[in-house]
């Protein structure tokens, strides 16, 4: 027995140090291409010039290397990453912008983000900052939040309690230990656990890179969980977890509360996932100066300058396969004719749903493999957003440079499975769960770009099936029912936020509109509405499916990337990137990015010596 345990040992050793630990492929981050700042540019119109770049068949470049369906972070990312290895890449998008949920838009002077409201992890010198510094040639700047940087609210009006929730390693278990006096414990614990399922995510990239034999085994044999405590730890739920820690509900709630960053009820949500994400914002939690747009902005010259495109207003209908079942292209719609485009290689952002289901012929669609992994996924809960934009300064208004998630009360998985669950009109009177932000106070250019204005971002959720019925409505002039339905989620959501923020008043609203579930399926093409991709439940995090769902499709020359791939979010979008550059190009680009941040801490130390 002890013979075949060494021998298998020594197989996987031999399989990880040729798969994962050497990088025979080109490097996207072997050269630092980082600059220096270059001025900020303010004007949208400039600005425009590089995100609206219109379809033209004549736009095309020629001798493509990779057609990226998809402008989202995890099809920039890709797109760029094959471009720093001098691959010329074009990159569709539907929309009339790049960027996909790193979009903006305006109204009535009001620029506002759709989908970033805090990125973690961006500390100098780690991962995460140096490879966006690289990816964005040091161009994109980042301004830190306030600290506390999240306010948990919890109650009703005349009892709401306030629980401030700081960055640091130390400092967010000290402050909490303050809130909850005599639980000291129970936080420790909980700290202790969310460290230790956090550092252990490496598992789940590596299942994705592993060749799928070794993958399998590494699940079959249960291998998987023995080595990584992420997978350990997977199929408990978050209310579980946190129950045994303790019996005081609003540290419960406190411990739980950004389960709204994914959309799952705590009793549905994984642990590890959790984890992840408690782990990504120890360090504290950071905004885009200048706003989402710039991401996507200091991204596509780099494309560009490959020989790539990115260009926008060209919905891709299908993906194109030759009589082996190879990809070699897709069709886009333009107008009423169909224009194909040729490259040896197809990656999809568009989600998992969108790809296997709208753009693959029927035949492909029904293959074992593709219904194998649709199997394993579902759709996420629809996204609701309300965007105020209000007469004022974040001073005159009181706004911060923080966020607050309110709750109605502290029994989330009671609060939310009764909102689902009831009729959409009474759902609308009592929406439980609400994220508060004002992107205008996070960004040090606002006040020069918008003197005397703000703006708030308030994000929930919502029942895509509450909104079905108006889909194929014109989405300026939608039927009134609709509009009745949309307007008493801004009335209620209006009562809240009046409430806990005093100074922003009916008379200092210039705009207010709010986006659906129908919404983000017209804007961002996802197909229930949702705004983090397939949904996060405790399934979506066992080993069996993420040896299953990869880059690499069950079909020649097609990929996936972003969301899909990894996990939601800015940073698992982009993990999805990293992920699908690391198989095509056949170097692990996981442990590139550890690589560069350790060269940059080493030539910093050396400069200051």
């Amino acid at each position: 027995m002890w013979l075949t345990v060494v021998i298998i040992c020594v197989a996987i050793a031999v399989f990880l140090r040729k798969y994962v630990f050497t990088t025979p492929g080109p490097a996207p981050f072997g050269i630092d291409t980082r600059e220096p700042l270059k001025p900020m540019v303010h004007d949208m119109k400039e600005k425009n010039k590089v995100l609206k770049q219109g379809f033209l068949a004549t736009k095309v470049p020629q001798n493509l290397d990779a057609v990226v369906i998809g402008s989202g972070i995890g099809g920039l990312g890709i797109a760029v990453l094959l471009a720093k290895v001098g691959k010329r890449v074009l990159v569709l998008e539907q929309h009339d912008r790049a960027g996909g949920c790193c979009h903006t838009f305006t109204e009535k002077g009001f620029e506002f983000d759709v989908g970033i409201h805090y990125i973690g992890d961006l500390l100098e010198h780690k991962p995460f900052r140096c490879m966006l510094d690289q990816m964005t040639n040091g161009q994109l700047q980042w301004e830190p939040l306030d600290n506390p940087f999240d306010q948990v609210v919890i109650g009703p009006p005349d009892n709401r309690r306030y629980y401030p929730i700081y960055s640091g390693r130390d400092r967010y278990p000290q402050e909490l230990k303050k809130c909850f006096p005599g639980e000291e414990k129970a936080i420790d614990e909980y700290i202790k656990l969310v460290k230790k399922a956090g550092r252990s995510v490496w598992l789940l990239a590596l299942l994705k890179l592993v060749p799928v034999p070794l993958a399998k085994f590494l699940v079959w044999s249960g291998l998987a969980k023995r080595f990584s405590y992420f997978f350990k730890v997977a199929n408990r739920s978050l209310t579980d977890v946190v129950n045994e820690l303790t019996e005081n509900k609003d540290l419960r709630a406190v411990f739980a509360y950004i389960f709204g960053t994914y959309g799952n009820m705590p009793k549905d949500t994984s642990f590890s996932m959790h984890s992840l994400l408690t782990c990504h914002y120890l360090n504290g939690a950071w905004y885009p100066k200048g706003g989402a747009s710039e991401i996507a902005y200091h991204m596509i010259p780099i494309i560009e300058k490959a020989g790539g495109a990115v260009l926008v207003r060209a919905p891709v209908n299908r993906i194109l396969f030759n009589n082996a079942k190879e990809a070699y292209g897709v069709s886009v719609m333009k107008g009423q004719e169909e224009i194909h485009i040729h490259a040896p290689m197809v990656i999809s952002d568009a989600g998992i749903f969108n790809t296997y289901e709208k753009l693959l012929p029927k035949e492909l669609q029904a293959t074992p493999g593709i219904q194998n992994q649709l199997g394993m996924m579902k759709n996420g809960e629809g996204g609701l957003s309300v965007f105020l934009g209000l007469t004022g300064t974040k001073e005159e208004l009181g706004l911060k440079a923080d966020n607050y998630w309110i709750f109605t009360e502290n029994n989330f998985d009671e609060l939310v499975e009764t909102y689902f669950n009831g009729p959409k009109e009474e759902s609308a009177k009592s929406v439980p769960l609400l994220f508060v932000a004002s992107p205008s106070a996070k960004d040090s250019t606002w006040e020069e770009r918008s003197p005397g204005k703000s703006t708030l971002s308030l994000v929930s959720f919502a029942k895509y099936e509450w909104f079905e019925e108006w889909k194929d409505d014109k989405v300026t002039n939608r039927d009134p029912d609709y509009k009745d339905l949309k307007q008493a989620f801004i009335d209620s959501i209006l009562e809240v936020v009046m409430d806990v923020f005093p100074k922003v008043t009916r008379d200092k609203i210039e705009y207010i509109d709010c986006g659906t579930p129908i919404t983000n399926t017209h804007y961002i093409g996802a197909p229930k509405g949702e705004i983090y991709g397939a949904d996060h439940g405790i399934g979506r995090f066992s080993p069996e499916l993420n040896a299953t769902v990869r880059p690499q499709t069950p079909l020649k020359n097609l990929y996936l990337t972003g969301q899909d791939v990894f996990v939601c979010g800015f940073a698992g979008a982009l993990a999805g990137a990293l992920t699908c550059g690391s198989v095509i190009l056949n170097r692990n680009l996981h442990l590139d990015a550890i690589g560069l941040a350790k060269r940059s801490k080493f030539v910093k130390a050396k400069k200051e010596d």
